[in-house]
């Protein structure tokens, strides 16, 4: 594997492609993968492990299901991509409009930064003014003025924003604590006519797994209405996953602007934003606000897209998710007292994370106390008992249709045994 690595840095910088793959918050080298099947990889040297990443989201009906295989492989006989309208892309955006009711209207892109940063231009120009509130510890992707305090990557490698990203532009973006209504009454108040939107992500997953207070969304969707300031719910994550219709249907609050990405394009590269008709008509060529891309709506990509989200309709499905979900919630738990070992486990529907701290993790303050190093041990543990973890404790750990109970019960195995050495 350092070979490999080795041959990688010559070639890239850190030896990969984005920054978290390298390592670098748990320690040794990267593990590449060459195939995926079900709940299953297996790396260069052939290793099995059960994954838990699921490309970091997207793969909710596991690796390589068969049905999602075979739509892209009739795709990929009939043309790869083409830079004009398809009907598939239409049949995909009729199943997005019918599981989110605030979304009358979507556009694809390439990916979930994509969805945010036009997302976010659209809500400047529907507004007229300039200024994004965002949370501290979400990540909505890497465009400049949405990486002051994220999450993700950021987070992990302990980046307070990024060299890059002009002075004047990050000052256009206002930090408030997760959870914290009144932080945003208060910038309300002090940029009085300057708010174009706010940003969130409903449930975050970028500092690792924070559920909203109860009452939260609602007060954001409150202020925001009364100050003519556009809510946008940042999805990619969270969307058709924690439920058919997402964050917004589980807690019953609807933005004007939803982003989505990972599960929509079944593990292929796309995004989508979306919302009312009078927002969305303002995207050229309806109306004046410009964003445009050559792969947008790649037919692969709808193809898989289409395949993932009727595989997710199949009765019973997320009452499926949320059974293995919760049973490896209170295994983790047990197991962690069992070690003694101080963990908190927090999750919302198939993502969870596992904390290494003695305190409710409720925001980025309280996230960013728990034991990093700890993290690290029980990560090179997991993966020595055959077990693929995030390479970060700011990160989800993602459940999919193919987790079996039995795959389950063997995962909790292996954390029993690994938490029991890192406690020693």
């Amino acid at each position: 594997m350092d070979r490999r690595f080795e041959k990688a840095k010559a070639l890239m910088p850190g030896g990969v492609s984005s920054p978290v793959r390298a390592f670098g918050a748990v320690g040794g080298t990267p593990i590449f993968l060459e195939r995926g099947e079900r709940a299953f990889v297996y790396d260069a040297d052939g290793k099995e492990y059960i994954d838990f990443l699921g490309s970091w989201g997207p793969l909710i009906v596991g690796h390589s299901h068969p049905k999602v295989v075979e739509a892209i492989r009739d795709q990929a006989g009939k043309g790869t991509t083409f830079g004009a309208p398809t009907e598939l892309e239409t049949e995909l955006a009729r199943r997005i409009v019918d599981r989110f009711p605030a979304c009358e209207k979507v556009r694809f892109v390439s990916s979930g930064t994509e969805a945010t940063m036009s997302a976010i231009r659209l809500a400047r120009a529907a507004t007229g003014k300039s200024v994004l509130v965002k949370i501290e510890g979400c990540y909505h992707g890497h465009a400049d003025s949405l990486l002051v305090k994220a999450g993700s990557g950021v987070l992990t490698l302990g980046i307070p924003g990024s060299p890059g990203v002009p002075t004047d532009l990050a000052a256009l973006t206002v930090t408030i604590p997760f959870g914290d209504a009144a932080a945003l009454q208060c910038v309300l108040a002090e940029r009085a006519g300057h708010v174009a939107a706010v940003i969130v992500e409903p449930v975050a997953g970028n500092m690792g797994v924070v559920a909203p207070p109860e009452g939260w969304l609602k007060a954001l969707r409150d202020l925001t209405a009364e100050n003519g300031v556009l809510l946008i719910f940042d999805e990619v994550m969270t969307g058709f996953r924690v439920d058919r219709g997402g964050a917004q249907t589980l807690y019953g609050v609807e933005p004007d602007l939803s982003c989505f990405g990972k599960i929509v394009g079944g593990g292929l590269p796309v995004g989508a934003y979306g919302g009312k008709a009078k927002f969305m008509d303002q995207v050229a060529p309806s109306g004046p606000v410009y964003q445009a891309g050559t792969l947008s709506g790649n037919p692969l990509a709808m193809r898989a897209g289409i395949a993932t989200l009727d595989l997710l309709d199949e009765p019973g499905t997320y009452e499926k998710l949320e059974a293995a979900s919760a049973k490896l919630q209170a295994g983790l738990e047990a197991a962690a007292r069992a070690a003694g070992v101080p963990a908190v486990v927090n999750r919302v529907g198939s993502m969870l994370t596992a904390f290494f701290t003695d305190r409710p993790v409720t925001n980025y303050a309280s996230a960013t106390i728990a034991d990093t190093k700890r993290y690290a041990a029980f990560h090179r543990a997991m993966l020595d008992r055959g077990v693929y973890l995030a390479p970060s404790q700011f990160e989800a750990l993602f459940v999919s249709t193919a987790h079996s109970p039995a795959i389950i019960e063997r995962t909790l195995a292996a954390a029993r045994d690994a938490l029991q050495a890192i406690a020693r």
